[in-house]
């Protein structure tokens, strides 16, 4: 089920992205094995550089590559794809795994472009910019609720210990170490 979405995602960003296909083409033929518990596919490159779904090979002992994600990949998406790919495991052939992971992390949805399909090119447009803003302003919201937190458990209750207190606390620990290391070492002397 969830093997056609991925293989038509996928070969939706490839369409629209001509230096992805050219990497890819080099390795038509070649098989890729994903394994997501409770998700497991495999696909093919077919020669236009695009990728095909592959039910003869859904074990991984015939592929090329496989790349195995952890069960939380879902989770790890929104934190970026870079986080994603940290955490796989990848066996197989190491020039193709390197291309795949490549294509991977360098493929971008072009959402007002398809969206300017249905609504039109200014619609799109205003509706991408509204929505970025809306994350963008999230972002600021999360960062500014992070560091009130943080002021609060610090000033407020001082439950949490201010970095800079922290800092000198640790420098005044080094200097009482050196100072009780050097009376030791004259203490041996006598």
């Amino acid at each position: 089920m969830f093997a056609p979405v991925f293989i038509a995602g996928l070969n939706h960003l490839l369409e629209y992205s001509g230096w992805a296909r050219a990497r890819l083409l080099p390795f038509a033929g070649r098989r890729a094995h994903i394994d997501m518990p409770p998700f497991s596919f495999a696909f093919e490159v077919a020669p236009d550089g695009q990728v095909i779904p592959n039910p003869d090979s859904t074990s991984a002992d015939i592929t090329d590559v496989v790349i195995r994600l952890p069960a939380d990949t879902p989770l790890l998406l929104p934190q970026g794809i870079d986080r994603v790919m940290a955490r796989a495991s990848v066996e197989g052939n190491a020039e193709f795994a390197t291309e795949l992971s490549f294509v991977f992390r360098n493929l971008r949805w072009d959402a007002e472009e398809d969206l300017s399909k249905l609504v039109g090119d200014i619609a799109a447009h205003r509706v991408v910019a509204g929505a970025n803003r809306v994350v963008a302003w999230q972002k600021q919201a999360a960062t500014h609720f992070a560091q009130n937190l943080g002021e609060y458990l610090t000033i407020e209750t001082q439950v949490l210990v201010p970095r800079e207190e922290l800092l000198a606390l640790r420098d005044g620990v080094a200097r009482l170490d050196a100072d009780l290391s050097r009376a030791e070492r004259r203490l041996a002397a006598l």
